[in-house]
């Protein structure tokens, strides 16, 4: 019951926003590390635009009017919604833009915002974390 939770749900979300972000960090830091480097060319990691897709995606599934019956495993359901649990972070790599003559695309200006921006929400979901966590202790202290 408890691992159904929208507690639960919520902690789940929050591990994989900070995974996501380390995975930012890495990549923004190898951007960064690459600047003088003729040719080379930015990454960016897409997380949360594919985890808000699976989230609506699961309320939109129970609204659907038309309801499946699937009694054999080769039929093909209207609608599956994806499980926000398969949401991975995915690194892409900017092959059409270029900021220099040598090829190189990295901008040490948007890289630098981008690391204050992925810091913020790495604090950010760190303090939520700890913050259900002492919720969850004062729950068992009162207990």
């Amino acid at each position: 019951m408890f691992e159904s939770s929208h507690f639960m749900k919520t902690q789940d979300l929050l591990e994989r926003g900070l995974n996501s972000s380390l995975v930012k960090r890495k990549v923004i830091s190898d951007n960064i590390s690459n600047v003088d480097v003729p040719g080379f060319k930015r990454s960016e990691v897409s997380f949360e635009e594919n985890l808000k897709r699976a989230i609506e995606s699961e309320k939109v599934e129970k609204l659907k009017t038309v309801p499946t019956k699937v009694s054999d495993e080769r039929h093909i359901n209207f609608f599956t919604a994806p499980d926000y649990k398969n949401v991975n972070p995915s690194i892409k790599t900017d092959y059409l833009t270029r900021v220099r003559a040598d090829g190189n695309n990295v901008d040490m200006e948007k890289e630098m915002t981008d690391a204050s921006h992925n810091q913020m929400h790495y604090f950010m979901m760190v303090e939520r974390l700890n913050h259900n966590f002492k919720q969850i202790n004062l729950v068992l202290r009162q207990a």
